[in-house]
């Protein structure tokens, strides 16, 4: 058996592929509404039957939600590497219903912008992307066998935030970490003809602050001058969390913080990004942050700072001459590298205690710390699979950065000690969790060679 016989495999059986995807997309298996519930199961037990149909040892295990299905296949090759394929099942509500152009759980192929596109919910996010991976395995085990020893895991609480899988890692850890590598299908291509690799996962440290002054509301005619207003005190202190260079100012922030190496840094300014359209889509026209830093870069691979929230004293119609007893803000810090989520909490209610006047205290309730997450780019897998994008594709895979997190890397990184490759072939217009969702055939088709390409070259 070479690749090629196995790309050709799944050339010829394209068609039959594509139905059984319209099959799973017909399942309206949405995670968050319990009228679903038994669409969720149903899901479940129609990708345990895919991995038997596969040869693999599969079953669908119980959770206080949506079951998850585990599935194990050998490769033909004892001392073949060992991965685990994650996907998830369920789906995000089609809601509003009359801005589909047909139904969201009828699957159908309509004419887009670059060629045939696969219109229905989920087709994108995820299950189109998983079957990629399954139809890659399917071509393989019609060949002679597959190259990598697989652990499939597809949950079916994605959309609802993942909640049952610390548990079912914790639980079932030595049965899962028998894999050498994570790869994971929920991202994109940087555009419709460029694959691309996520590396770089952006950590996320949650904090609300609240100064108290006063012992209640004060009439600020009467008040206001000898008695300090909570609002002053806060604005204050979120002035000074940034210099005029726009950097973050908490003491030890940046440690852990790295340059990029001077060939990513190459690659992304070689990237077809045009940074004023960028910020013109959401009517702005000049770029904020550190100075001296590129768009791509601060969203990528720097940390930042925000206040989402504040709020104090009288915010209803009209006017009130109110002197607030407190005020209070939601502050958020994106993670990059090392940095240490909770050691960036502390520096932060530090810096604020720090700048308290008298007659004011702070306090502070935390919401959630995450790391940052980053493949290190002399990974020996992540060259590999570069080099078979590229051979399907006819371009180098782009090494990108996710501004945002993707929780199940960092599951998988924290609770089974597994690094991840980060491929998907979805398309930034795709429309996910909205109405019209759809996924390109290409992506469809060429994403299925890819991960053929993939594990052919993670056994080489």
């Amino acid at each position: 058996m070479t690749t090629e016989t196995v790309l050709e495999t799944i050339d010829a059986n394209l068609s039959a592929a594509t139905e059984r995807l319209f099959d799973f997309l017909r399942i309206p298996s949405i995670s968050t509404d319990p009228a679903f519930a038994q669409d969720c199961r149903r899901a479940a037990d129609w990708l345990c039957g895919q991995l038997r149909d596969l040869g693999c040892d599969a079953g669908v295990r119980a959770t206080p939600g949506h079951p998850i299905v585990v599935g194990h296949a050998k490769a033909k090759r004892p001392d073949a590497p060992h991965v685990l394929f994650y996907g998830h099942y369920d789906v995000q509500p089609p809601d509003p219903l009359d801005k589909w152009t047909s139904g969201p759980f009828q699957p159908r192929l309509a004419e887009g912008e670059h060629g045939k596109e696969i219109v229905a919910r989920g087709a994108s996010d995820d299950k189109g992307q998983l079957m990629t991976f399954l139809e890659a395995c399917r071509a393989f085990q019609a060949n002679g066998g597959l190259p990598c020893h697989i652990v499939f895991l597809f949950e079916g609480e994605e959309e609802t935030g993942s909640p049952s899988l610390p548990a079912f890692f914790a639980a079932n850890r030595e049965e899962l970490s028998v894999a050498d590598l994570a790869l994971v299908c929920d991202t994109s291509m940087w555009n419709h003809e460029t694959p691309a690799i996520t590396t770089m996962l952006r950590g996320l440290a949650q904090e609300e602050v609240v100064i108290h002054g006063p012992d209640r509301d004060l009439h600020s005619g009467l008040f206001g001058g000898p008695v300090r207003n909570p609002i002053h005190v806060l604005a204050k202190i979120i002035g000074d969390l940034h210099d005029a260079e726009g950097r973050v100012t908490l003491p030890d922030f940046y440690d852990g913080v790295a340059e990029l190496p001077d060939e990513i840094a190459a690659q992304w300014r070689a990237l077809d990004f045009d940074e004023a359209a960028f910020l013109k889509s959401v009517g702005v026209s000049q770029a904020a942050g550190e100075i001296g830093r590129s768009v791509m870069e601060k969203i990528w691979s720097r940390p930042t700072c925000d206040v989402n929230g504040i709020y104090g004293g009288y915010m209803g119609p009209g006017a009130k001459t109110v002197l607030p007893a407190k005020a209070g803000a939601k502050v958020s810090f994106r993670l990059v590298g090392r940095q240490n989520p909770e050691k960036i909490l502390e520096s932060f209610r530090a810096f604020v205690r720090e700048r308290l006047p008298a007659d004011a205290r702070a306090e502070f309730v935390t919401h959630g710390a995450s790391p940052a997450l980053q493949l290190p780019f002399d990974s020996e897998a992540l060259a590999r699979a570069r080099r078979a994008l590229g051979q399907e594709w006819g371009k180098e895979a782009a090494l990108i950065g996710c501004g945002g997190s993707i929780p199940i890397v960092g599951a998988f990184k924290v609770q089974l000690g597994l690094d991840a490759l980060m491929i998907g072939f979805a398309l930034d217009d795709d429309r996910i969790h909205s109405p019209n969702e759809k996924y390109a055939f290409d992506s469809f088709h060429k994403g299925t060679r890819s991960w053929a390409r993939v594990l052919a070259a993670l056994a080489a």
